[in-house]
């Protein structure tokens, strides 16, 4: 089986999509064909097109923009439904959207749009998942999936393999990062105040009235 796990983050490097792509590639049997593929632009060339046409799955990853999907995506589903319109598929379609806050329903949207896409261009609904506060993944990279604050990603990811596999629909996931709310709202705020220092800002400048 030929599985195309889609990085659709803007950011092409050190991305939390890629981390989750990643992570998701250790779960699938290595007798199975997985390949990265990267929607980083608002097109898709005609070769990148023919060859997802080749794969029985495709799994996209994405982070949240404004509880929905990121621009560039759109436009590329858009181009996707056209190319698609004449062929008849049977490629099934999953989703992993992972969003900047904590709880991971927040991603409901963003998964019925793209479950909703999936039916205008003739495409075979999966399932997908909201992962909320993933923002910190890229922090953990180390930590298998399954293990301490990644464990109900092993949980997530061990359905989400069995409905790949099998190519069958199943329900939506949400969860988010194991540990608690307010632990990840500090550290966010640590980190914000390291990337101010860094980028020649001020502490002060955060509370500061214009």
């Amino acid at each position: 089986m030929k599985i195309a796990l889609i990085n659709a983050s803007p950011k092409k490097k050190a991305s939390t999509s890629d981390t989750l792509l990643c992570d998701l590639d250790i779960y699938i049997p290595s007798k199975h064909e997985t390949k990265e593929f990267f929607i980083d632009k608002p097109f898709l060339t005609g070769e990148e097109i023919e060859e997802l046409k080749t794969y029985s799955a495709w799994v996209f990853a994405h982070p949240l923009h404004v509880d929905a999907i990121p621009s560039h995506l759109l436009t590329c589903l858009c181009q996707l439904e056209r190319e698609l319109a004449a062929d008849r598929n049977d490629i099934y379609v999953y989703a992993i959207v992972n969003g900047g806050f904590f709880e991971g329903k927040q991603s409901h949207h963003a998964l019925a749009i793209m479950e909703n896409w999936c039916k205008r261009a003739g495409l075979k609904w999966g399932m997908g998942i909201g992962y909320g506060g993933g923002s910190s993944l890229v922090y953990m990279k180390g930590i298998p999936p399954g293990r301490g604050p990644k464990k109900s990603m092993g949980e997530a990811y061990t359905m989400l393999k069995k409905a790949i596999l099998s190519q069958d629909s199943g329900e939506n996931i949400y969860t988010s990062i194991g540990f608690p709310r307010v632990i990840y709202k500090i550290m966010g705020e640590v980190i914000w105040r390291q990337k101010i220092i860094a980028n020649g800002g001020r502490i002060r400048d955060i509370n500061r009235k214009v």
